[in-house]
């Protein structure tokens, strides 16, 4: 009995939870808090009780109100009414309470005592009662070993000296998942998992599988399964076998007072598919006589090595609900069936049909997401410049792996998987190719790594810097960078078994998510992945039209067409202008439509909302113009500001919009992967570099006009009808000038300076 904090004998008139609590007491001054391995003691009642008050002698812990055991003491009253005090209970009582003994009425005894217990590791037991006379043997396995585990034991075959595993007659035992258990006959033909090819089974199998369709009927299968729980992390299975078993084909006959040589090993289980209906154990691995070992055994030597419990690391790992977001759980009220703790109460709560399991909740990442097909659920919290990732399985599965990228070639990968001794690892790879030999083993920053399966759910667990530290920058881990402001693109796989050795074919995964999902880390949502290449080329290839041809024309021709008769360049502005703005709006609505919104996380969208901003500014620019001045006078202040922030505005807007072009290009490359992206970017540049030169060479032909213009004004002579008909933002006076000051050339009052000729 392991020690408690407050622990006394305790006593009560019946066993119910609300008798024990309310009105038990403490019938003794001999403590308990100590741990007791197979003592005996006498226990001396206190001077105020008597036998005939007790109904209940029970190991009670006072803070915590629990029943570390208790026995019934049924006759108490009827036979020791005349004893005021007494140092023992009655005999009856005695007896029953004491294992293996018999009297005149057969003590009731549970199915977890027998009357031989011996130590095979620190961690299994073997128990067994032999019955003689009715011809069989009940054997009871314990140990403290994982949910999906085996516990193995049956006998060599007789005269065999080296490879006792081969061809031996074992029971392969067990807890299934939903918490039920199991006990098979199986047959050793090959240390390796059973198979069956051609009709024809080899390995660890089922005497059943060996017999194929003619098993149906028959009675290969004689252990008959009695009783089995999992209590705190240990599995305990009961079953009956036959000493002399009439299947003579896979079956020994066990003599019960002759040495034999058995076996017994610890090991992972497979559980049932679509194609194997059976739990197949699979190669126990280990060390000897921790995980596997064989001795000589006779049933008829009476052997009591086991003290005190078998105690689990782990505990909790049976009737686990986990409390995901979002997800309602389920609380009723029910019978008290397998609560561990007697006294039983009469009800106990069901939290999403399970009776009273332990509730545990996800603290610390509140962020999850299904990752594609809804098989993997994805969780991370990001703390600083690290961030904490979790994966977890919807299925049963060998190992778990999620990958950072697009695809399996060219991501970093890992993977959780569990060895031969049921110790979970989670390893780093950086995968080039589809095969075996294209995934390579890396070395990352990994902080708070765990690995855990709870009923074939496999669930990994780290914290990884978002900027891997490296010293050598030609390591594949040091560009696993993770930036929170950008979609990770993250799969997953699963398979049935995986190493840390030489991988195989055999490692490859059986099933694997069809396209990646971009996870927004900041924002805590999640998109599956669609090839819009087709969608972004077409908004690409508008904003092109627009903001590096239609609009830039706009202002080249208000800028340089001026000295074209009447207001034909006006005309060409205000077109192309307009037709620039409406194919700006058509990109930008084809694109929100395609992705569901935007965000401005990413410089692209910074700069493109910004250049539309000053785009769509100016038509309420231009609707807002002030009055022109009257001929002769010179430009107000109002029309002045008017026309410079006009011009600059709408350079302004078309400047930001070429950059968003390149962030554009770049924020595609990023977010598809797209191969073409660096020769789109070579083509928009050099577009953009001739525009350069194109504005540069009109600039300098328009800068010699005007000195020409200016020069022929100052010797200006009746009869020159070369007068330029361009009109400057700024003439000779410091003033703006307007297209409509030519009326001075259509009829319009004028000025002329008139010098005599040489």
């Amino acid at each position: 009995m392991l020690s408690g904090s407050d622990v006394h004998w305790w006593g009560a008139m019946t066993s119910d939870f609300e008798n024990m609590t309310d009105s038990g007491f403490v019938i003794s001054d001999h403590k308990l808090n100590q741990t007791f391995n197979n003592q005996s003691f006498v226990v001396r009642l206190l001077d105020n009780v008597t036998w005939d008050s007790i109904g209940v002698v029970s190991v009670w812990d006072l803070p915590t109100a629990s029943d570390f055991g208790h026995v019934l003491l049924s006759n108490a009253t009827e036979q020791d009414s005349s004893s005021s005090k007494s140092e023992s209970p009655p005999s009856e009582s005695k007896d029953a309470a004491t294992p293996g003994k018999s009297n005149n009425s057969e003590p009731f005894k549970a199915p977890t005592m027998f009357d031989n217990c011996k130590k095979l590791s620190d961690k299994y037991r073997l128990r067994w009662t032999l019955n003689v006379d009715e011809g069989y043997v009940d054997i009871g396995l314990e140990a403290t070993t994982g949910l999906l585990n085996y516990m193995a034991f049956g006998w060599a075959k007789p005269n065999t000296t080296s490879n006792l595993m081969l061809n031996a007659d074992v029971v392969i035992t067990g807890i299934r998942e939903d918490g039920f258990p199991f006990a098979d006959d199986f047959y050793i033909t090959k240390t390796s998992v059973c198979s069956v090819r051609d009709g024809f089974a080899a390995g660890v199998c089922p005497d059943t599988v060996y017999e194929g369709s003619d098993a149906v009927g028959s009675s290969v299968n004689n252990t008959k399964l009695v009783y089995g729980h999992r209590i705190d992390g240990v599995s305990f299975v009961r079953y009956r076998r036959p000493l002399n078993d009439s299947d003579n084909k896979f079956d020994f006959p066990v003599n019960a007072t002759e040495n034999l040589t058995v076996i017994w090993a610890l090991g992972v289980i497979k559980p049932p598919d679509v194609i194997n209906p059976y739990y197949l154990p699979e190669n126990h691995g280990g060390v000897e006589s921790e995980n596997y070992g064989h001795f000589s055994l006779s049933l008829s030597y009476h052997v009591d090595e086991c003290l005190g419990p078998l105690d689990a690391d782990n505990k909790y790992d049976q009737g686990v609900i986990i409390a995901d977001a979002n997800a309602p759980l389920v609380v009723t009220a029910g019978p008290s069936v397998h609560y561990p703790n007697p006294p039983n109460p009469a009800k106990v709560l069901y939290i999403n049909k399970k009776e009273a399991p332990v509730l545990r909740v996800e603290r610390g990442v509140p962020v999850n997401v299904n990752l594609d097909d809804q098989q993997v659920k994805f969780f991370w919290t990001i703390v600083g410049d690290s961030i904490s990732i979790a994966a977890r399985g919807e299925k049963k599965s060998g190992y778990l792996a999620i990958g950072f990228g697009s695809e399996m070639t060219n991501s970093y990968a890992y993977v959780g998987w569990f060895d031969r001794n049921g110790t979970g690892h989670v390893n780093t790879y950086w995968i080039d190719g589809e095969s075996a030999s294209s995934i390579h083993p890396t070395v990352e920053n990994m902080t708070y790594v765990r690995c855990k399966s709870e009923e074939g759910i496999i669930t990994l667990e780290f914290t990884r810097p978002l900027k891997p530290s490296c010293s050598h920058r030609d390591r594949p881990e040091c560009k696993n960078m993770i930036d929170p402001t950008t979609p990770l693109k993250v799969i997953w796989a699963m398979g049935a078994k995986w190493t840390d050795g030489q991988l195989t074919e055999r490692n490859m995964h059986s099933v694997t998510s069809q396209r990646p999902v971009r996870v927004m880390l900041t924002r805590g949502s999640a998109e599956a992945e669609q090839d819009l290449r087709p969608v972004l080329g077409v908004h690409g290839f508008m904003m092109f039209l627009a903001w590096g041809i239609l609009l830039p024309g706009g202002i080249l021709s208000a800028r340089y067409l001026k000295h074209i008769k009447g207001d034909g360049w006006f005309k060409i502005h205000m077109y192309l202008q307009c037709s620039g703005l409406a194919i700006v709006f058509l990109g930008l609505l084809f694109a929100v439509a395609e992705l569901n919104g935007f965000s401005f996380s990413s410089s692209h969208v910074k700069f493109g909302f910004t250049a539309i901003v000053l785009a769509c500014a100016q038509p309420v620019n231009a609707w807002l113009r002030p009055p022109k001045p009257a001929q002769g006078e010179l430009m107000s202040s109002k029309r002045l500001i008017w026309e410079y922030s006009h011009s600059i505005v709408g350079q302004s807007a078309v400047v930001i919009g070429v950059v968003a072009l390149f962030t554009g290009m770049k924020h595609l490359g990023e977010r598809n992967g797209a191969e073409n992206v660096d020769g789109l970017n070579w083509a928009l540049g050099l577009w953009v570099f001739l525009g350069v030169v194109t504005v540069v060479y009109l600039e300098y032909r328009e800068r010699g006009r005007r000195r020409a213009r200016n020069l022929s004004r100052g010797n200006w002579v009746l009869g020159n009808v070369e007068e330029d008909d361009s009109t400057d933002l700024i003439d000779s006076r410091g003033g703006f000038r307007d297209k409509d000051d030519e009326e001075g050339r259509n009829g319009g009052r004028s000025e002329i300076q008139l010098e005599p000729l040489k």
